[in-house]
């Protein structure tokens, strides 16, 4: 038997009782994501994503809804680049309401009315800009159309709390 376990003594009767580990707090590096772009797989990086992301077993996760091009007021600029950027913007203020930061971030989905080329270079020097060198895995949903007619663009994230 293990050294763990204790004896008790309570009114005649003796008590048996195993030692438990107490849960610790993960620190910082414990929750760190683990970004993996396999050597065999076409590299993502130079686009503005990762391959895969581990998210760590202790890391509690947060989902946030999809981030338009919408100022504080609800405006939306006719303009792509523009609502990229407001919507990156409004993602920012998510991650901070949450005590996140954007290297916390696991995963995004984008969602791109009418996309082309032009367009995928906004978003990757957008999303290059937010992230740096922790690119988050990513998943780009061309569609007709978002929510209300203005709307060119919707971020949406998949983040990993400390």
């Amino acid at each position: 038997m293990s050294h763990a376990i204790k004896h008790l003594l309570i009114g005649g009767l003796i008590i048996m009782t195993m030692g438990v580990p107490t849960t610790t707090t993960a620190n910082e590096n414990d929750l760190k994501l683990t970004i993996v772009n396999p050597k065999n797989l076409y590299d993502p990086t130079p686009n503005g994503y990762s391959t895969a992301v581990i998210v760590p077993r202790e890391a509690r996760l947060a989902y946030i809804s999809g981030q338009g091009g919408q100022d504080s007021t609800g405006a939306l600029s006719p303009d792509f680049a523009v609502q990229v950027e407001q919507a990156y913007a409004n993602l920012r203020t998510a991650l901070d309401a949450l005590g996140a930061r954007p290297d916390q971030v696991a995963k995004l989905t984008v969602f791109v009315v009418d996309h082309d080329m032009s367009k995928l270079e906004v978003l990757t020097r957008s999303v290059k800009e937010m992230f740096g060198e922790a690119l988050p895995a990513q998943t780009l949903i061309p569609v007709p159309k978002l929510a209300i007619d203005p709307m060119l663009f919707e971020v949406e994230a998949v983040v990993v709390l400390h």
